[in-house]
């Protein structure tokens, strides 16, 4: 694979800073610095250096942390306390990056210590910093081989490995959430639409539904708002991303959810009557009967300069029965991948505990995920913090812990807040 490592990163056009601050992280050492219009106080040991990008929910810097000499990414989240949906999305969020700790999933170094419990109303994430997302190299005039393919989507492949495990779906793959670095390394990140599901995290009234994903990744039982899903939801992202890896253009590129349908049965053709069948809702079953019959194209033509091992591994992971869709397993077994799988080398974990996502079960206003925000960001930065976690986790494990009011089924279903469709 040395050949493979000789990937180029992409340059792109950014805005440069250079910052020197003097001092410790106390409140008069942070000096403020405005970044697209964003105003940044850093602890002075972070010098920040150019702007990475912006969305919704913040902007990210790169740095120099002056301590360790390491580069850094440091992400400020602007909105988490604007309305309680986004405050818990964003607990959520911070909680499942720390649980996860693999070579292909983006790591947290640090989260920056508010100066006040209280009154603090932004979040600054520090993480390892990657060149650039597979977004930009998809679009970018760089060469890719197959072996560039195999190795990226064998990465994708064994981050959701781990991630699945631990019993988390990611819901929210495509290319932009996916680091690349000019060595090929790629790391899975924005963990911002991920949940977990745990036997004992049974929350009424949150069923996962409505917005997963943006448009072009969506497996069809989201399209279709089934009120349950499964693992296979990330394999069919994982699908449509190795097919523009292939192609160098999305895939499925709809307008809507009605022409995402449209684009998906176009291309797969309409399902089977069995298929149909298996559809858990009527309605949905009717919308699906009552679509223009259509028959599957020929991947041979649209892949025609690919590998018929590509070809053949895209067409298992674009199945519309979920249940009938490749696993990541069968995925990672297949010949495409032959000359890079190593089970011994493809990491899995237990699933995450209960303990930590027990705030889903209850009924709590801002305040009250805001300080459960603080008591997160503390586990970095107090030893004594860990070890009472620590301790509380293992008491959870036996049993022993205090029961919980259950969430109201009334309010807004939080995974309908903030659809942004990509490009």
């Amino acid at each position: 694979m040395e050949k493979v490592r000789k990937l180029s990163t992409p340059k792109t056009s950014r805005n440069q800073f250079s910052v020197s601050q003097s001092g410790g992280p106390s409140a008069i050492n942070r000096k403020p610095i405005k970044i697209l219009g964003s105003n940044f106080l850093l602890d002075s040991r972070y010098e920040v250096r150019d702007t990475v990008g912006s969305g919704a929910y913040g902007v990210v810097v790169s740095a120099r942390d002056t301590v360790s000499g390491e580069l850094v990414a440091i992400k400020k989240i602007e909105k988490a306390f604007e309305h309680s949906t986004f405050t818990k999305r964003t607990l959520r969020e911070l909680i499942i990056l720390r649980l996860l700790e693999h070579e292909n999933v983006i790591r947290i170094k640090t989260i920056q210590l508010p100066l006040c419990r209280d009154e603090f109303d932004e979040i600054y994430v520090v993480s390892e910093l990657m060149e650039t997302d597979l977004s930009s190299i998809i679009k970018s005039p760089q060469i890719l081989s197959d072996e560039h393919c195999q190795f990226f989507l064998y990465q994708i492949l064994r981050g959701i490995k781990y991630i699945h495990s631990a019993h988390i779906l990611h819901r929210d793959l495509k290319p932009r959430n996916l680091l690349v670095n000019s060595n090929c390394d790629l790391k899975v990140c924005d963990f911002g639409l991920a949940r977990p599901f745990i036997d004992d995290l049974k929350i009424r009234g949150s069923q996962m539904t409505d917005y997963v994903a943006t448009r072009w990744y969506r497996a069809p039982e989201v399209l279709l708002t089934y009120r349950k899903y499964t693992a296979a939801i990330d394999m069919w992202s994982i699908g449509c991303i190795f097919a523009e890896l292939l192609l160098r253009k999305p895939l499925l590129p709809g307008n809507d959810s009605n022409n995402q349908l449209d684009l998906i049965f176009d291309m797969i053709g309409t399902p089977s009557d069995e298929d149909i069948a298996s559809i858990p809702h009527l309605r949905a079953r009717d919308k699906v009967s009552r679509m223009p019959k259509r028959n599957k194209k020929a991947f041979e033509t649209i892949f025609s300069e690919c590998n018929p091992d590509a070809i053949d591994l895209v067409r298992k992971f674009l199945v519309f029965n979920p249940d009938k869709r490749i696993t990541i397993d069968e995925a990672l077994e297949h010949p495409y991948l032959s000359t890079l799988h190593c089970p011994d080398d493809e990491p899995t974990r237990s699933a995450v505990s209960g303990f930590d996502f027990e705030f889903e079960k209850r009924v709590l206003n801002i305040r009250e995920l805001k300080d459960l925000i603080y008591e997160e960001i503390l586990l970095y930065h107090f030893p004594q913090k860990r070890e009472e976690y620590d301790r509380a986790k293992l008491e959870y494990s036996l049993k022993i812990r205090v029961p919980l009011r259950e969430t109201s089924s009334n309010g807004p279903n939080e995974d309908s807040v903030g659809e942004e469709d990509e490009y």
